[in-house]
């Protein structure tokens, strides 16, 4: 599988600064919603093999599949929906979590959601959702700490 480009950011902090400054650009939410559609644009290709429901993230209202690989020093994820904007959430998800470490994963809260308003701006099926998506990362941060290494669809 290939791997989502490398991280714009060096952190997970510095990824979550990035993502308050690029939300802070834009004056209303009806923006924000658009841009976060273009983000997920931006996410590689997820193979059609993939889409199964083995690699299904469960918790959505939409269908998400997603995938991790790696070990405790460095975790990539690969995931994708069919929707436009829970790809932009996504998109989000990867660029503060993938391909960090397990342990700077799992120190990582992530403060992005309230930063830029996403908390007060999404649908509770949205916000279950995202909720779903973080605790797949957090917890395949968790299995490769515990020294297994994170080849995994869904719980």
């Amino acid at each position: 599988m290939s791997t989502m480009e490398p991280a714009l950011e060096a952190t997970a902090a510095l990824a979550q600064a990035a993502i308050a400054d690029e939300f802070g650009f834009f004056s209303d939410w009806t923006e924000r919603y658009q841009y976060l559609i273009d983000l997920g644009h931006k996410l590689p290709p997820f193979p059609e093999a993939w889409r199964t429901e083995e690699h299904r993230l469960h918790g959505c209202q939409s269908m998400v599949w997603i995938a991790a690989e790696g070990d405790a020093a460095r975790i990539v994820f690969h995931a994708i929906s069919d929707s436009a904007i829970v790809s932009g959430l996504i998109y989000l998800a990867l660029r503060v979590y993938s391909q960090r470490s397990a342990s700077e994963i799992l120190a990582t809260d992530a403060d992005y959601v309230a930063g830029i308003g996403l908390a007060k701006h999404l649908s509770p099926t949205r916000s279950n959702g995202l909720a779903a998506l973080l605790a797949f990362i957090k917890d395949s941060a968790r299995l490769a700490l515990a020294g297994e290494a994170v080849n995994r669809a869904t719980r």
